[in-house]
């Protein structure tokens, strides 16, 4: 039961990254209400790994994939010492 809670949540964080992520592309969709929501939630996480990572070429920026990866790594400790506990 806890790990389905503990990868549900991580998957719809994970599209909350992603469509972040996307909205990029589109910069008004950004400024809109569901890009600012969007914004506060997704962006405390993905700051830490934007200020290590730097972008290639200076325009890629894969600190959302590295993110992405370290988020599932995360989800499965989690649901492994929790089974462990439990």
């Amino acid at each position: 039961m806890v790990d389905q809670l503990i990868g549900t949540l991580t998957t719809i964080y994970s599209y909350m990254i992603i469509i972040y992520v996307l909205m990029s592309w589109v910069p008004s969709v950004r400024e809109s209400f569901v890009g600012e929501w969007l914004g506060k939630l997704v962006e405390p996480y993905l700051a830490p790994f934007r200020r290590f990572i730097p972008p290639i070429m200076g325009m890629i920026d894969i600190s959302p994939i590295i993110a992405l990866f370290a988020l599932r790594l995360a989800a499965v400790g989690l649901s492994s010492i929790l089974q462990r506990v439990l």
